[in-house]
This record gives C-alpha cells, sequence and structure tokens, in this order.
C-alpha cells in the first residue's frame, strides 16, 4: 500500500513545475499555429509551403528527441539542457513575426520544433526523477492534462489578439513571447533536478541495446498501434463531410469545429484520469491496454460512416479519451520498465517510434481512403489498434506494489 507521504508527494513543485511549463509553452505555440496557415497566405505561400513545413519540422523533432535521449543521459545536470530547449522554442516561434518569405517561417520553425525534440526527453527525465514510481501514472497524466489545457488556450488567445491587434499576425506572433518566457520561468524556479545513479558512458547503439527487453516489447506495441494512429485532423475531414448533406458546407465545418474542442477537453480528462488509475491498478499495463482497445471502437464506429450528429458525439469523445490515456500511459508505462538512469534515452525511442508511426499512420489511412474509401482506411486503423493492445495486454514486467 501507499504510505501517507507518498500519497501525498506526487504533486510536488517538479510536477507542478512541469504541468505549467506544458501549459504555457503549448499556449504560446499554438497560438502561432493557429494563425500560421492564414499568414503564410498573406505572404503569398500556399499549402505545399505549410505541408513542407510541418513535415520538415516535425521530423527534424522526432530525430532531435532520440539524439537527446542519449545525450541528456550522459549529461551530469538535465535541467540546463531542458531550459535551453524552452527558450530557443519561445524566441522561434516568435521569430515568425519577421518573416517575409515562406522559406523564413520553414527556418523559424524548425528551430522551433528543434527546441521541442532537444527539450523533451530531458523534461520527462527530470519528471520521472522527483515522484516515487507509484505515481508515475498520475505525475504524467498531470503534465499532458496541463499540456492540453494550453493547447485549448492558445487558439482561442489567437482568436482574441486578432482582435484587440486589427488582425495584425505580426503583433500576435510577438505577443506569443509572453506565454513561451512564462514557460521558461515556471521551468526555471520550479522544477527540481534529482540526482541519480552514475551513468555509463555507452555510445549510441549501445545505449540501444542497453535498454530492457520489456521495454523494447512495449516499443513494438507502440509502434504497431501507432501504424493505425491517425491524425485527429481527420475527424474535423470526416464529420464535415459527413454533416454536409444536411447542414451545408459551411454550418458543418462549424461543426466539426466544435466537436474537435469537444473532443480535446476529454483528451484533457483522460489524460490525468487514466493515469491515477494506472497507479491503483496492480499492472498500469491494464490501462493502456484499455485505451488501444478504445481506440479501436473508435475506429470501428467510423467505419460506419453515419450522418447521425449523436454517433459523430460518440466518436469524438471516445477519441479523446483514448489518445489522453494512450499518450500517459506510454511515458508512464516507460518510466516504469527502464532504470532512472537510462530514461533520457528511453524516453527519446519511445517519442522516435511514435514519430514513425505517424508518418506511417498518415500514408496508410491517407491511402486507402482516397485510393478505396472510408470503411477500408478505418478497418485497418482498427485492426492495428488491437494487434497493440494485445500485445501490450501480453506485456511482461510492469508489476508494481501499491
Amino acid at each position: 500500500m501507499d504510505t501517507p507521504s507518498q500519497r501525498s508527494s506526487w504533486l510536488n513543485r517538479t510536477v507542478l513545475g512541469v504541468g505549467l511549463t506544458s501549459l504555457f509553452s503549448d499556449w504560446s505555440h499554438e497560438t502561432a499555429t493557429a494563425i500560421l496557415p492564414a499568414f503564410l497566405a498573406s505572404i503569398g505561400a500556399g499549402p505545399a509551403w505549410l505541408g513542407a513545413i510541418e513535415g520538415i519540422a516535425d521530423g527534424l523533432s522526432s530525430f532531435t528527441k532520440l539524439a537527446a535521449g542519449h545525450f541528456t543521459d550522459r549529461l551530469k545536470r538535465r535541467k540546463p539542457l531542458a531550459l535551453f530547449g524552452y527558450a530557443f522554442t519561445a524566441i522561434s516561434t516568435a521569430s515568425f513575426a519577421f518573416a517575409t518569405h515562406a522559406y523564413h517561417v520553414l527556418i523559424g520553425r524548425s528551430a522551433a520544433w528543434l527546441g521541442r525534440g532537444v527539450r523533451s526527453p530531458a523534461r520527462k527525465a527530470l519528471l520521472a526523477a522527483d515522484v516515487p514510481p507509484n505515481a508515475y501514472g498520475r505525475a504524467f497524466g498531470f503534465e499532458r492534462l496541463m499540456d492540453t489545457v494550453g493547447a485549448i488556450a492558445g487558439p482561442l488567445a489567437a482568436l482574441w489578439l486578432l482582435q484587440v491587434t486589427g488582425h495584425s499576425y505580426r503583433k500576435v506572433f510577438l505577443w506569443t513571447l509572453l506565454p513561451g518566457l512564462v514557460a521558461v520561468a515556471s521551468f526555471w524556479f520550479l522544477v527540481r533536478e534529482r540526482p541519480v545513479a552514475a551513468r555509463p558512458q555507452r555510445s549510441f547503439l549501445l545505449g540501444l541495446k542497453a535498454l530492457p527487453i520489456p521495454f523494447r516489447r512495449l516499443l513494438l506495441g507502440v509502434g504497431i498501434f501507432g501504424a493505425g494512429d491517425f491524425s485527429h485532423s481527420l475527424l474535423i475531414l470526416y464529420a464535415s463531410r459527413t454533416l454536409a448533406p444536411a447542414h451545408g458546407m459551411a454550418r458543418a465545418a462549424s461543426i466539426a469545429v466544435g466537436l474537435y474542442t469537444l473532443h480535446n477537453v476529454f483528451y484533457a480528462g483522460s489524460a490525468y484520469l487514466s493515469g491515477w488509475l494506472s497507479d491503483h491498478v496492480p499492472h498500469r499495463k491494464f490501462v493502456l491496454a484499455a485505451g488501444y482497445a478504445l481506440a479501436g471502437v473508435t475506429a470501428i464506429l467510423l467505419c460506419a460512416g453515419t450522418h447521425a450528429l449523436s454517433l459523430l458525439i460518440v466518436i469524438f469523445i471516445l477519441a479523446g479519451l483514448y489518445i489522453g490515456s494512450e499518450e500517459a500511459l506510454e511515458d508512464s508505462l516507460s518510466a516504469e520498465l527502464v532504470p532512472k538512469e537510462q530514461h533520457g534515452m528511453a524516453f527519446g525511442t519511445l517519442a522516435a517510434v511514435n514519430a514513425v508511426g505517424d508518418f506511417v499512420s498518415s500514408l496508410l489511412v491517407g491511402f486507402l481512403w482516397s485510393a478505396f474509401n472510408v470503411q477500408a482506411a478505418f478497418t485497418a486503423s482498427a485492426l492495428l489498434f488491437f494487434a497493440g493492445a494485445i500485445l501490450i495486454f501480453r506485456l511482461r514486467g510492469d508489476s508494481k506494489s501499491h
């Protein structure tokens, strides 16, 4: 059983600091992301530029997380690396205000996402080092909850700032520096650096090979699930198309955005609640496997091609629930399966596997939808979701004492 001190100690200054940092950092770059397509159009750059900017930045961030995970395990102190990442992202995002060509935005976005890649493994390792293992679910769930609150606040802030600045995109980009620097300050003043065991100086490949076998099996399940885990922006497209015959294109698009906001609310709540639940069951893997299975149910419902708003509401809620549990539980289960001195490498590798999954799923689901139909696309997703759930359910080495 948890002792009273263990039960009360998980929400400490580090957990609060990491949570506030995630909230304000996401607030900053989501404000910029909300107006980025319109800004690019205003400087004569079309959808191809937006796709290239997002694709290159995401790819760079993913590879950086893998390298940074290895590097952070070799450092005596991880906090300065994470601080640098947050500051670099904030400044790079605000630099959009001075862009006059699309390639300026590409450089700024790539730099911002480079900062995200650098800070991510270090932040997660610092968080895991300052909470007891039986509270990993709550700690990582709280961080995801705060991150999602920031993602909701960002677009709302963008709408308000556009009004008060007379629709000046450049002024809005400069304003993103405020929450970005608040994120840096939150991390600087609140997050503690806990000492960990001496870390052997391994090469990158030896570091990968040294990761525990149960964690590698977790990565297999995460990878197979990820290959079907389509971008949830596809849900907006799905809802818009299915509602258009009854409501018209304009109203269908508005309803779809409202449904996506509902999705984000459940995403935020699920991140913490699923983490809390995983701290109170004998095996954390059961909660993650259930989240993966819930994704399978969501994909099956999408195969129906429904035109009913009530069923679309259910679909968006389920999608929010499973994505929240997926993100919180993958991190907390990884932290539990890997020794603390290898946490940086573990979190970096997990991020890389998820990035590959995102790439594969975007190609797979998009191709099947275009070449065949929506049923083929989401049937493939459902099969991969359930396969991932089975692999996680059969995972060994994750038992914990309460």
